[in-house]
This record gives C-alpha cells, sequence and structure tokens, in this order.
C-alpha cells in the first residue's frame, strides 16, 4: 500500500497514527541494551514502518518503559521525532496480592497489568508537533471499582479473585492517557491506552470484563462522568485488543465507541481490509484490534492500516516488525465540526 508522504506540507492536516511495536522485551533494560547496539531486526523494522508511515503524532503500544526514559529518547531520535512522551505504565507494577486468583504471589498476572518487570510493554507518544507535557490527564490510576457500571467478576455470588484484591485492582492494564498537542490550528487532546486481551482467564470473564470496562471509559470520560472531558478537539488512538464481531472479548465495548456519534467512525483499509494484526498461528486470526477515532471536529482527508499485500518488497520487513499494523489518519480541523 502506498502512503502519501509530507503530511504536513499542507497547512491544515496533520497524520495521526497508532501502532502496537510488540518491543517488549524479558527483562528491565533490555530494549534499550539492544537499541543501543543498532543491529535488531526488529528494532530496525519498526523504525522502517515508523518512518514509511509518516505520521505527525505517533501513539505506540508494547514498547518497554524505562525511568530514566533514555531508551525512548534514543527512539525517538532514531526514528525523526523531535517530541516524545511516556509515562510508568501500570504494566509489571506489583501489588502484593494475588491478583489472578492461582494461589501464589509475585507472578506477572499479580502485578496491576501483566508484566515480568515493572514497565514491560509499555506506552509511548512520538511527535513532530509540541506535546503540552503539563497539562497531562492520566487516569491509569483510576481504580475498577470506581468506574460506573463496572463488569466486575465473580464466582458463585463472590468478588473474583477477592474483595481485598477488587479494592486495590486499578482499571487500566497498561494506562489511559489525555494528551494535549500543539497545532497551528490550536491545541487537540490524544486519547491514548493499551487494553488488556480478554482471554487468558477463566469463566469469571475477568479479563474479558476488564477489557470491556477499559474501552468504555473513553465514553464515560466524553460523558463527564470520570474524568475531564475534552473542551475542544480530540482524537482517540490506542489498541483496543477487541475486534467488532470476531474473536474473543465482549464485543459491545467497541461496537458502542464505533457508533458513538461524537466520534467519525473510520474503516481504515489494507491488503487485508480492516484487519489490524494478524494472530493467524494457530488462532484466532486477522482481527480488527488498534483504532483511530477522530472526534466530530475534525475533516477526514484519508486513512489506512499499512498492511502491504504478500508480494509487496515491503511486506516482509512488516511482518518482521510486530504482528499488528500501524494505522493512520490524515486529519484536518474542520471549524463547522463538533457540533456547532
Amino acid at each position: 500500500m502506498a502512503l502519501a508522504t509530507g503530511a504536513m506540507a499542507q497547512a491544515d492536516t496533520i497524520r495521526i497514527a497508532t501502532y502496537n511495536t510488540e518491543l517488549h522485551r524479558d527483562g528491565p533494560g533490555l530494549f534499550l541494551r539492544d537499541l543501543a547496539r543498532g543491529e535488531d531486526d526488529q528494532i530496525n523494522a519498526v523504525l522502517a514502518v515508523i518512518k514509511r508511515a509518516d505520521a505527525d503524532v505517533l501513539a505506540l503500544q508494547g514498547i518497554d518503559y524505562d525511568l530514566t526514559g533514555e531508551a525512548l529518547t534514543r527512539f525517538a531520535k532514531a526514528a525523526g521525532y523531535p517530541h516524545h512522551f511516556a509515562l510508568r505504565p501500570n504494566t509489571g507494577l506489583p501489588t502484593g496480592l494475588d491478583m489472578d486468583g492461582d494461589g501464589r504471589l509475585g507472578g506477572p498476572r499479580d502485578a496491576q497489568g501483566y508484566g515480568r518487570f515493572s514497565g514491560q510493554g509499555g506506552m509511548a507518544i512520538l511527535s513532530r508537533l509540541p506535546i503540552d507535557t503539563g497539562n497531562v490527564q492520566d487516569l491509569s490510576d483510576l481504580l475498577w471499582v470506581d468506574i460506573p457500571e463496572a463488569l466486575l467478576p465473580e464466582v458463585l455470588g463472590a468478588p473474583f479473585p477477592s474483595a481485598e484484591a477488587q479494592a486495590a485492582q486499578r482499571l487500566s492494564t497498561t494506562g489511559h492517557w489525555i494528551v494535549p498537542i500543539d497545532t497551528s490550528d490550536g491545541p487537540f487532546q490524544l486519547m491514548t491506552f493499551h487494553a488488556s486481551p480478554p482471554v487468558f482467564d477463566g469463566p469469571e470473564d475477568r479479563n474479558g470484563k476488564r477489557n470491556h470496562d477499559e474501552v468504555r471509559l473513553w465514553q464515560h470520560v466524553l460523558d463527564g462522568t470520570v474524568g475531564t472531558a475534552p473542551p475542544g478537539a480530540f482524537v482517540i488512538a490506542g489498541d483496543a485488543n477487541l475486534d467488532p464481531e470476531d474473536g474473543s472479548g465482549l464485543h459491545s465495548g467497541i461496537s458502542n465507541l464505533l457508533s458513538d456519534q461524537r466520534l467519525i467512525n473510520l474503516s481504515p483499509r489494507g491488503h487485508f481490509e480492516t484487519d489490524t494484526v494478524d494472530w493467524t498461528d494457530p488462532v484466532p486470526g486477522d482481527l480488527r484490534v488498534s483504532y483511530v477515532f477522530p472526534s466530530t471536529h475534525w475533516r477526514v482527508e484519508d486513512s489506512g492500516v499499512l498492511w502491504p499485500a504478500p508480494d509487496d518488497p515491503f511486506a516482509d520487513t512488516v511482518a518482521t516488525a510486530s504482528r499488528h499494523r500501524l494505522v493512520w489518519a490524515d486529519l484536518t480541523l474542520d471549524p463547522a465540526g463538533g457540533g456547532e
């Protein structure tokens, strides 16, 4: 698939993208080590995909967080972005409790979000446009029990895995951020997240219910019942880990977001239509799990999934980078948008 380049050459048009890079490593510091060596095939492939996409603002998932920020600084420089942002994610954040009900403590599923170490598989933002880091709204520490209409897991009518665990459980597996980005036409809010896979649990459907509520959180924000709703233009961009029709999960979570009248329901396409991940070995197959949802303040110029046809020379690079595919949209602020 050919991508138009130089999105910023059009004065009011910006390209916003989301990409689950799957750059997480098995231990702290290993991503920085591999990046510094410059010889890692996956990292180099991810950088090639990012450069091909040519996004102005890019939400990343599956990238390890380090406290000093050195890894992200190096990665942003290699990708050609002057601005970057990340917060400590919930992945690997210890709780000291049995959060998955297996009777043991200290496993990766006993953290606030699955992780072998604190920060494994976090999130980040790369941008050519200035990021207003002083006014970021971080919703990552919201407790699941405090979310309106929370679908809390139960077994035989009792909280699963325990009342104590539920009282400590944050909703966000990785994070939910609302990040102001400055443009020549004024700021917009980038709302980004990476939800839990709705699998790897039991009949209590803990992960499926959590995934649903993580996706649903954005509508609570827009309704004004959680956090502070964006005052103007916004874009939701991230990995919902949920297809509206196929695969596991409570599909209403994403289908309700797709039909929300405050958003533009984009259907970006690549060689495999709207699918954004290759989970064909062995199951569940190609699914749509990554999304870019502009608010109605925008006019959509173009959009797509960077998923080349198999005979495209770039297809091997895309497959080496990640099982996920980058999703992008070219947007222009619409003076008549936003219900005005």
